[in-house]
């Protein structure tokens, strides 16, 4: 990493503009000393055309002006007349730059034909010397204080626009996970910086957000593994302290139906770990009216009347397990509250594919139909205890559709009770037919 690399954005910023500025006034400085010279060597040139022309029709007597010598000469080049001034002959050729002996300046010589003489004009350059050496000094002295402003300048705007940045800066520096609730400074000014800052205070949010359902989350299942393992050590303490107390078997039952109830909610537990941990599954194409049958005759052992006839073919593309366990988590909350009958359908839409599964139960609350896809949320706590709910079966169904780019809606159903319709995109795929069922 070079030194450039390595220094502030401030110090890159402040060297860039200066010599960007350097650059351009040196160009402009060179193309100002070249136009003024070619100026005034373009007038001090006129200049002697007028006299060579003045001389041809009038020969003045007498010519003191050291700016203007000239001389006149026949066809033989022998000088006629000259300037008091000259006593040696002028080239005879024009050219932009001579020097005369016994004169201090260089003078440019113009030629002017008069018939059979010639007339020599040299025009002295030392207006063009003075002014271009009075131009150099200036820009000498104001180039490297124009330099010095550009710099400053340049510095105290971009320490004044990065002032927020450093602020933002030490405000993160100090944020940690228990600190999330922690936000940045936005200045005032609506510009990239306080955009960035909007931004970083939104993923803080998040980040808090999240943090506060995992607290939640490890509180809530600390409590639902708590209760089995209270139960568990509850009758294993009357069995020891009171060995007749319980009926034979009695103890084996309890912690057979308690560890079951744990090894439920673990396996729930990691299955959502799964959902949300975003890795890369494999996915395939999965034929839901497959999964859904599947499930129907299952539901159906337990004595319940399911409605499968509108179980129509309907592909989608997902991870196999991941929708079956989506499937049986809707028929398993269906049958726990349906009285008689539950509904299966799957559906082919124009937009994906379509999943309802629905019952003739009490149904659910219009308050509480956003609220049952929480974790470890039971709308009837004694019911669902003891039936072996764990509060988050219908979490895992919308984490797990949502994976998918699906989602989950909960209406009223035609039959009484509750209505879930699952909505996932379709794969192209052709649909294989339903099997009978």
């Amino acid at each position: 990493m070079t030194v450039v690399d390595r220094a502030s954005v401030r110090v890159r910023t402040t060297a860039l503009s200066v010599l960007v500025m350097a650059i351009a006034l040196l160009i402009g400085s060179v193309a100002l000393l070249v136009l003024s010279r070619a100026s005034l060597r373009n007038g001090i040139e006129t200049a002697a055309e007028e006299r060579a022309s003045v001389i041809t029709v009038q020969t003045p007597l007498e010519e003191d002006d050291d700016d203007f010598l000239w001389q006149i000469r026949d066809a033989a080049g022998t000088i006629v007349r000259s300037s008091p001034q000259l006593s040696d002959p002028l080239p005879a050729g024009e050219a932009d730059q001579v020097t005369i002996p016994g004169l201090d300046h260089r003078y440019l010589i113009v030629t002017e034909d008069a018939g059979p003489f010639t007339v020599v004009v040299a025009a002295s350059l030392e207006e063009v010397e003075e002014s271009t050496d009075a131009l150099v000094t200036p820009l000498l002295i104001g180039l490297p204080l124009v330099l010095i402003v550009v710099g400053g300048v340049t510095w105290l705007v971009v320490t004044r626009a990065l002032a927020p940045v450093e602020r933002i800066r030490r405000e993160v520096e100090e944020i940690t996970g228990e600190r999330l609730d922690r936000r940045v400074p936005e200045p005032a000014a609506r510009d990239e910086i306080q955009r960035l800052a909007v931004t970083m205070n939104h993923m803080l949010a998040r980040l808090d957000d999240a943090r506060q359902r995992q607290q939640r989350f490890v509180a809530d299942a600390s409590h639902e593994l708590r209760s089995p393992l209270s139960s568990i050590r509850q009758a294993a303490e009357v069995a020891r302290s009171h060995p007749g107390a319980l009926p034979e078997g009695e103890l084996a039952e309890a912690v057979l139906e308690e560890s079951g109830r744990m090894e439920r909610l673990v396996e729930q537990l990691l299955l959502l770990t799964r959902t949300g941990g975003g890795g890369v599954r494999p996915m395939q194409d999965v034929d839901l009216d497959d999964l859904a049958l599947a499930e129907a005759r299952r539901v159906r052992r337990s004595g319940l009347t399911v409605d499968a006839s509108g179980v129509g073919a309907g592909r989608v593309r997902g991870e196999l397990t991941a929708l079956t366990q989506v499937v049986r988590n809707l028929t398993d909350n269906a049958a726990r509250h349906a009285r008689t009958t539950v509904g299966v359908s799957v559906l082919t839409r124009a937009d994906g594919v379509e999943l309802i599964v629905e019952d003739d139960g009490g149904g659910v609350p219009e308050g509480e139909r956003d609220r049952v896809f929480e974790r470890f949320v039971r709308l009837d706590e004694a019911r669902a205890r003891d039936e072996g709910g764990s509060g988050l079966g219908l979490a895992i169904v919308k984490e797990t559709v949502v994976a998918h780019g699906g989602s989950v809606t909960l209406d009223i159903s035609h039959l009484g009770g509750a209505r879930f319709e699952i909505r996932f995109p379709g794969s192209f795929h052709h649909a294989s037919p339903p099997p009978s069922g």
